[in-house]
């Protein structure tokens, strides 16, 4: 059995390489991403396994169902960059609906706590031994009202860690689940009311730049916005008009609307063409990650677990229902 992995670091091999070996599939890993250009690369393989960035749109897929690639393997639980409709019925499509929610809602928390207290800045300062604490003033947390956008698996555990925070939690979701810790709203509501927001939702028409002018508005002064679901989760224009009234307080952002250049790469001797993303990079109450809200040991390792058995899975025509995204004919 053999795989294609695109998009491919020196961690991934960290616990895909031995995992591979011990159920006897061969892996190849390639470190250029998947897209119209690569997708030959994958010829003499029964699957390929892609990530975030990786393009899997109507030519790709065209290409791999020609070389005879029948399985596609996401090491993610997203699928917005999938054209899920095109690949029905020509392929096995399996994902990793979750491998650490906890991974995720921590780093959420720990982006919220970061930016609220200006640790980022006073990490910068300290380091050329400035210690001055002026321009350094967070808020205390406690009393105040977080609101958590989508509570999904990661949205729930994030609701779990803020209990002890001593705060008021507001939800949002479409599908509310019963006996959660926190009081249900609409959308708008929860912008009005919360201190904090964080996303926690998945990409669809629905949320797709849930963020914008108009919800920005809605929001209290000096809200702060956590984001570690998926980039378009929020219209930047309106987040950089947003920051540059002083409408927000601040924004943590793990994930960005065109990261497929940058995250994950070492651009540090580039220049950046995004002028959005380089104007957000000018605030000092911005503090922007490369996605990497789910690295932890834990993690990766539950990741590699899963791509690998669902692949084994599929092989033997016993795949885990929750983990198809649709199957071959």
């Amino acid at each position: 059995m053999k795989i294609a992995f695109y998009d491919t670091k020196p961690y991934d091999r960290l616990w895909f390489e031995p995992l591979a070996r011990e159920r006897g599939i061969y892996v190849t890993f390639y470190e250029t991403r998947l897209n119209k250009d690569t997708a030959i690369l994958a010829s003499g393989n029964d699957a390929v396994c892609i990530f975030v960035n990786d393009d899997a749109d109507e030519d790709v897929l065209w290409i791999l169902n020609k070389i005879g690639i029948k399985t596609i393997l996401l090491r993610c639980a997203g699928f917005d960059n999938l054209d899920l409709k095109y690949a029905e019925g020509k392929f096995n499509v399996l994902r990793v609906p979750s491998y650490s929610p906890a991974a995720v809602a921590e780093f959420a928390l720990t982006l919220l706590m970061s930016l609220n207290r200006n640790i980022h800045k006073a990490y910068q300062r300290t380091r050329d031994f400035n210690f001055s604490i002026n321009g350094l003033m967070g808020t205390t947390i406690r009393g105040k009202t977080v609101g958590v956008v989508g509570t999904g698996k990661i949205g729930q555990v994030m609701i779990d860690l803020l209990q002890g925070f001593g705060v008021d939690i507001l939800a949002f979701d479409p599908y509310p689940v019963e006996g959660l810790k926190a009081e249900y709203v609409s959308k708008e509501e929860l912008f009005s009311r919360s201190d904090f927001i964080s996303f926690h939702c998945p990409l669809t028409d629905d949320t797709k730049h849930m963020v914008n002018a108009e919800t920005i508005g809605l929001m209290k002064d000096g809200a702060i916005i956590v984001n570690t679901s998926r980039g378009a989760i929020v219209d930047t224009p309106a987040l950089i008009e947003g920051l540059k009234s002083k409408k927000l307080g601040g924004v943590a952002l793990d994930v960005y609307e065109e990261e497929d250049e940058y995250f994950f790469e070492d651009r540090s001797n580039d220049i950046i063409s995004d002028d959005e993303l380089s104007r957000l990079l000018t605030f000092p109450n911005v503090l922007v990650t490369s996605h990497q809200a789910f690295f932890t040991k834990e993690a990766t390792k539950s990741i590699a677990e899963t791509t690998l058995n669902n692949f084994v899975a599929i092989m033997k025509g016993e795949p885990d229902p929750k983990n198809v995204l649709c199957r071959a004919e």
